[in-house]
Formats: structure tokens, C-alpha cells, sequence
């Protein structure tokens, strides 16, 4: 009779740890955040930030690993193939799943079936910087009157193929009649740096990164490409202010992943700690600081917002007629 009832015992037991919730017993080992880019970019100091506040929260460490090259393919294939268990995830932004899916005939992952959604965590304005040291210009109308004098002369830098430092200055191209040379890198990073030391033009790069550059008068920040002035730079006219382009407006992004499969109630419970996060004054206060805007919001609400960014951008690629070199 006892060995009857430890067994029924024992079988209750396991039956009501199989009925708990997957959170329950996660997380009991360190979460990856796989970040398909060079350290020192946006998607990589978003995830650094938001990734310790999250460890902070969930009482345990949370790597950064970047796991960059091939456009961001890299790293997001590891992603998507990473087993759904909570412990692997990503942090994307507004190329990898907003762009890549409409510029490319074929991509190694798929942005809308291969992922969990978590959060949309930062949008970020894009603005436009020149070294006027090797650019005679101190205006967007006089960058598109240089332009105009000196067609293919002028090369701008970006992230890579297929980002929002890419399809911007393309749109920018087609709708202003000008011709610019396109200088691909491995991250913005990489590429902010080579317009600093002038060996590049001109980028359309997010706040994020340019920021400590224009603070120190390295770079010119000439138009930010939101529908608004920033509240930081007044003086800075927007692309619609100064070229007549009301209809002229972009905004980078960068939100949270998991591999598609992973517990609803562990994308939810991490969807609730990316909100609290961005709420606590020292994290927001850190990324309003670099120049981007803490958003948050549910793994429903990431979803629609990034099948608009992708029918939106794919009429950008459409329209500017944008090709990957």
C-alpha cells in the first residue's frame, strides 16, 4: 500500500511540474543574445543595453554575441535554427526584417515564420552627416546642388546591403535626380568610422551612432529624415523642410526575437521585461542619450508593425528601382 501511494505520489508530482508554465523553470542558465553585426553598431548597443537590464531582472547573465557578416544572414540563420527554449535570442533591426525580405530575390531565413516576435524595443531617427572637411557643403540644398555639379562623385557609406543607411539615401537619390557612389560595410560601425577619417563623404546613419561624432564637431549633421524636428538638434531642418518633400520619412528600428517555436508564456514574460526595462530611468535615459526612442510593446504589436515596414519598403525598392551590388 505505501510503495501504491509514494508512486501516485511521485507520478502527481511530475504531472503538476509538466502542467507549470515553461517560465517556471526558466531561466536557469545564461540567455544569448545573438546580434547579426560588429560590436559598436546600433543593433549592437540596443542589445547591450537592454540585454543587461534584462539579466538584471531575470537574475541571470545574458551574453551578446555577435555573430556578423554575409548582410546579417549569419547570424540570423544561427538564430533561426537555435533551439526554442527561451535561451537563444535576437536582436534585429529594420534591415534584416523590415528590408531584407523584399530587396532579395532569396534569403537563407524567413523573417516572418523563422522568428517569435517579442518587442519592438528602440526606433531610431536616421540623419543625414557629412565630413565637411572633404565635402564642400554646410546645407541639404547645397549637398543636392554638389551633387547634381558632380554626379557619382560623391560616395555615401552604409551598414551594408539592404539597411536603412542603404534604401534611404537610395529613395534620396530617386527622389531628388541625384547620383551618388554606394560604399557597403561590415556594420555602421566600421562605416561612421571611415566618414570621420574622410576616406567616405557622407552617410544616412541612425542618431544612434553618429551622436558622439556630430556632438564633437566631427561630422555635420545636415537633415534628420523623421516627419519632425528632433527635440535635441532644433536647428537641424528636416529632408521635407529643406528639399519640399513633405512625404519624406524613415525612422530605423530594432526589436527582440526568439526562434520561432519558443513558449508563448516565455516570449511574454520577456516582452513584459523589455517594457520594464525601457521604463526604468537609467536604461531610457542611456538610449534617449544615444539618440533613439524606447518603444516596447507586445509580441502582437512587433508583428504588424513589421509587415507594414516591409510593405512599405517594398515599394521604396520598387519605386527607387534598388538593386544589391
Amino acid at each position: 500500500m505505501k510503495r501504491t501511494l509514494l508512486k501516485l505520489l511521485t507520478v502527481s508530482l511530475l504531472l503538476a511540474a509538466s502542467l507549470q508554465p515553461a517560465y517556471a523553470q526558466w531561466p536557469n542558465k545564461p540567455i544569448r543574445i545573438i546580434v547579426p553585426f560588429p560590436a559598436g553598431g546600433p543593433t549592437d548597443i540596443t542589445a547591450r543595453v537592454v540585454g543587461q537590464a534584462i539579466g538584471e531582472a531575470l537574475k541571470t547573465s545574458v551574453i551578446i554575441d555577435n555573430k556578423s557578416g554575409a548582410h546579417g544572414f549569419i547570424g540570423i540563420s544561427e538564430a533561426a535554427k537555435s533551439p526554442a527554449d527561451g535561451y537563444t535570442l535576437m536582436m534585429a533591426s529594420i534591415g534584416t526584417m523590415g528590408i531584407n525580405p523584399r530587396l532579395h530575390e532569396k534569403i537563407p531565413y524567413d523573417a516572418n515564420k523563422d522568428f517569435a516576435p517579442v518587442s519592438l524595443v528602440v526606433t531610431v531617427p536616421i540623419v543625414v552627416v557629412a565630413n565637411t572637411s572633404v565635402l564642400p557643403v554646410q546645407t541639404l540644398p547645397q549637398l543636392v546642388s554638389y551633387l547634381k555639379a558632380n554626379p557619382g562623385k560623391v560616395n555615401f557609406a552604409s551598414a551594408g546591403n539592404g539597411g536603412s543607411s542603404h534604401l534611404v539615401p537610395e529613395f534620396f537619390k530617386f527622389r531628388t535626380g541625384t547620383v551618388m557612389t554606394h560604399v557597403p560595410y561590415k556594420g555602421s560601425g566600421p562605416a561612421i568610422a571611415d566618414v570621420v577619417a574622410g576616406q567616405v563623404q557622407l552617410m544616412f546613419d541612425t542618431l544612434l551612432t553618429s551622436t558622439p561624432f556630430v556632438k564633437s564637431g566631427r561630422l555635420k549633421m545636415l537633415a534628420v529624415t523623421t516627419a519632425e524636428r528632433l527635440a535635441d538638434y532644433p536647428d537641424v531642418p528636416t529632408v521635407g523642410e529643406a528639399l519640399g518633400m513633405k512625404d519624406f520619412e524613415a525612422s530605423s528600428w530594432y526589436a527582440l526575437y526568439a526562434p520561432a517555436g519558443t513558449p508563448a508564456d516565455i516570449v511574454a514574460r520577456l516582452a513584459t521585461e523589455v517594457d520594464a526595462a525601457l521604463k526604468k530611468p537609467a536604461v531610457a535615459k542611456r538610449l534617449t542619450d544615444l539618440g533613439a526612442v524606447p518603444v516596447g510593446g507586445s509580441p502582437e504589436k512587433l508583428a504588424a508593425f513589421q509587415r507594414a515596414e516591409q510593405e512599405k519598403w517594398g515599394k521604396v525598392i520598387q519605386v527607387a528601382r534598388v538593386k544589391v551590388e
